[in-house]
């Protein structure tokens, strides 16, 4: 590909570049590039709201560029303020430990194992002592950090903003100089982050990494940005009906975004599908999206359950078989929100419960109405539980 082909693809799916005759100066200089994103393990499921960065990351990679893929261990801890309106909880050591192992073998994919270099920051970040800490933030002022507008919209409003907040950006960047970053990619988020990551770079005399933006993904319910805390998202290991059932839940406002920013289908074509017809476009939507994390035949499949589960409006027959986790069993009956959770169809027995209330919730094609209603085993083996409405499950009981 030329260096203006080469251009034209990284420009998909992204908001903003600087700079771009930095881009070009370095794609044509015709190294092996260092293309860098830092993922914080804060969740366990790889959405497609990540597999945005990721895909333009695999997209370098197809250029025959290097990525530097950073496992936030350490800045996980902390959690990054980006965007966030209170100070985030910080997590354990136990449960970073947990989502790292999760995400590590779901980002594969995406990305190319042989052209991945994988990093832990805890490496570097772990190991600083009090006087390392003090050196790093002498290469910043207390007014550049709070050019952010999160932390702006907080000071004004006498929200509390806490000191370990103001060190994200300063860890971050340092990931940057630790792996000689020539380029990194982030959401639009992540812009002063990053920027923070040409200073520290430019200060420690290394060339300043490029920088690549790209949008943020919206979420199933069309307003917010795909988040599991907002139970809004599609991750890449949903099984194939349920991701293309989510997909097709989605606005038909979102179908232009999702189409550039999750799948491979130019958008020329996409925009023409849409303005023909937008259910048919949906439809397309799906079937690329399951495709890229299961198979063609996958998706194929899911279009089939879909259409005779939803546009039928009938029971599946094939619904995925789910065992009943011997944990949320006591004196042989089981809460319907607990089990609902710890199947996995909702984030919390809370959230379950709300999905019962808002009749979300049916057992054997009959509605659930009562969120604290308990169950005997032996009435939910066999039976087909459905949550909202693409989420089935047949039910079969612990083994004894």
């Amino acid at each position: 590909m030329t260096v203006d082909e080469q251009l034209d693809l990284i420009r998909r799916g992204t908001s903003e570049i600087i700079s771009e005759q930095e881009l070009k100066a370095k794609l044509e200089s015709g190294r092996t590039l260092r293309v860098k994103l830092g993922v914080d393990p804060t969740v366990a499921h790889v959405t497609l709201g990540w597999a945005v960065v990721l895909r333009k990351l695999r997209d370098f990679q197809r250029l025959g560029h290097t990525a530097c893929l950073i496992i936030g261990d350490f800045t996980a801890q902390i959690g990054d303020p980006s965007g966030k309106s209170k100070t985030r909880p910080q997590l354990t050591r136990e449960e970073v430990e947990r989502n790292v192992e999760a995400v590590s073998h779901q980002v594969y994919k995406i990305l190319d194992h042989a052209r991945t270099e994988v990093f832990f920051n805890a490496d570097w970040l772990g190991k600083m002592g009090f006087a390392d800490v003090i050196r790093l933030c002498s290469r910043t002022t207390v007014a550049r950090i709070m050019e952010r507008d999160d932390f702006t919209k907080r000071w004004t409003e006498h929200r509390p903003i806490s000191l370990h907040e103001i060190l994200y950006p300063l860890c971050q960047g340092q990931d940057s100089v630790e792996v000689r970053a020539d380029i990194e990619l982030g959401g639009n988020d992540q812009k002063f982050n990053n920027l923070v990551g040409r200073d520290l770079q430019a200060a420690a005399g290394q060339e300043p990494q490029v920088i690549v933006l790209s949008p943020l993904l919206i979420g199933t319910d069309g307003k917010e940005k795909m988040s599991q805390s907002l139970g809004n998202y599609v991750s890449v290991v949903d099984p194939p009906n349920d991701m293309y059932g989510k997909t097709m839940s989605i606005p038909d406002t979102l179908l232009d975004n999702w189409f550039e920013l999750c799948t491979d289908v130019p958008m020329a074509e996409a925009r023409a599908l849409i303005a023909k017809n937008p259910y048919e476009a949906k439809k397309r939507l799906a079937r690329e999206i399951v495709a890229l994390y299961h198979s063609e035949q996958a998706a194929q499949e899911g279009e089939e359950y879909f259409a005779t589960t939803f546009s039928k409006r009938e029971q599946p027959v094939e619904a995925e078989t789910a065992t009943i986790p011997a944990e949320t069993v006591a004196e042989g009956t089981v809460a319907l929100a607990n089990l609902i959770a710890a199947l996995g169809l909702a984030k919390s027995n809370g959230n379950a419960r709300d999905l019962i209330k808002q009749g979300g919730v049916s057992i054997g094609g009959e509605k659930v109405s009562d969120p604290f209603v308990k169950l005997g085993v032996g009435e939910l083996d066999g039976k087909v539980l459905r949550v909202g409405k693409h989420q089935f499950r047949k039910l079969a009981a612990p083994a004894s």
